[in-house]
């Protein structure tokens, strides 16, 4: 790779978005078009793990590719297409999708003990990117009609409400062998938000506005309002938790327009941001590496295996996606960030799709994995940093608009 250091800021994130678009594109899985969950820095065409949530990043990525002429309007037709053929024939749980599935066949593959079958969150996660993608491609031609066509199939089959259970809550997960033996619900704060906005927009099975107040919100009690570094924190868990929960919903929600009765969403995502770049500045265990130009603590794979990193769960491991898919949030110290981490050793932290999952340079260990939902973001935020293109997308479906306006949501 040559030198990028004498780049303009615009010309240098142009480059790490369009390599990291190549996971999902010269990455995908060559029968359907699906996102790997993971991939090495030497992929391997056997690799038929294929994740649902991943494959939403991935569709928001074809998007930014075609607005960016990365690649031709109709070879993402064609290639969403795909995706979304393959996706009805997908093992489905009361309309809801699985978290990993195999990429060839279309069967289910177990994420863990109970978890075989329908995850909610997941499934939000595709549909992320899917109406992105249907607002997108708006044209009247054929092809894009029916690629609207399909993923408006897809969407009417999920039973949100389901999920609900009988209780005022969503719930993470159900399967048919295990029933509701996860019993996991999804309450906040957390990346539930998206799949509450979306469940109170269906137009088939919604929920009432209760669930997200009572279960998500648990009447106020996902509030925070303490300090830490200086920086009042208005949601969630002390010191903020890992960073994807201020990027995995906020790819397609836009936090600048959102304010509910519990915070202003941009308010929130940005002193998240804040306490975790000043906690890896501030650098309190010591480790090797951190600092003002080398920050960002998120889930992902390092040396201890797959781990929620966090300033209170700090290993010493840093995750180039938490830093670059905080650019709305914290452009100054995203753009060090990234010109840091290009001063490290690029044949152990750049390959064939951008930035590897994570480092250490506590044990000079660098990982040698690929994550499609760490990478995923680090384009859509990205570009909506750049464009706002995917929060304009996003927030212009009727769906979305609707789950909004019923859960109380004012925009600003």
């Amino acid at each position: 790779m040559k030198d990028l250091s004498d780049l303009a800021d615009e010309a240098l994130l142009e480059i790490v978005q369009r390599q990291t678009f190549g996971y999902f594109w010269d990455g995908a899985h060559p029968a359907s078009g699906m996102a790997r969950d993971r991939q090495r820095l030497a992929p391997r065409s056997e690799n038929d793990l294929a994740a649902i949530g991943g494959t939403g990043f991935g569709v928001i990525a074809m998007i930014v590719a075609v607005e960016r002429g990365w690649i031709a309007r109709d070879d993402a037709i064609e290639h969403l297409s795909r995706i979304t053929l393959f996706l009805e024939k997908v093992s489905r749980y009361h309309g809801m999708f699985p978290h990993f599935v195999n990429g060839r066949s279309g069967k289910t593959i177990r994420f863990a003990r109970n978890d075989d079958s329908g995850d909610c969150v997941e499934t939000a996660l595709l549909f992320q990117g899917l109406f992105c993608a249907r607002q997108y491609f708006s044209r009247k031609s054929v092809a894009e009609v029916r690629l609207r066509e399909q993923i408006g199939r897809l969407w009417r089959a999920i039973e949100w409400k389901w999920y609900c259970r009988d209780e005022e809550m969503l719930y993470w997960h159900w399967s048919p062998g295990c029933g509701w033996a996860m019993n996991c619900p999804v309450s906040g704060w957390n990346e539930g938000l998206l799949p509450y906005v979306l469940a109170a927009g269906s137009d088939t099975h919604p929920i009432r506005a209760s669930a997200y107040h009572r279960g998500f919100a648990r009447d106020g009690q996902m509030c925070n309002g303490k300090s830490f570094y200086g920086t009042t924190l208005p949601l969630g868990p002390d010191y903020g938790g890992p960073l994807f929960l201020a990027q995995y919903s906020f790819c397609g929600l836009d936090p600048r327009r959102l304010r509910d009765r519990y915070a202003h969403y941009w308010q929130q995502n940005v002193a998240h941001t804040r306490i975790n770049y000043a906690h890896c500045a501030r650098n309190p265990h010591g480790h090797s590496g951190y600092g003002p130009d080398c920050w960002g603590l998120t889930s992902g794979h390092g040396p201890y295996g797959y781990v929620a990193h966090a300033p209170d769960n700090d290993r010493g491991v840093i995750t180039p996606s938490a830093a670059l898919s905080s650019l709305p949030y914290a452009p100054v110290e995203s753009m060090r960030a990234l010109r840091c981490f290009l001063t490290k050793p690029l044949h152990r932290i750049w390959g064939i799709f951008g930035f590897v999952d994570s480092f250490s340079e506590n044990l000079s260990w660098f990982a040698r994995t690929y994550l499609a939902i760490n990478q995923g973001p680090i384009i859509a935020m990205i570009e909506n940093h750049r464009s706002g293109l995917i929060w304009e997308l996003f927030m212009s479906a009727p769906e979305v608009r609707e789950g909004l306006s019923v859960l109380g949501f004012v925009e600003i």
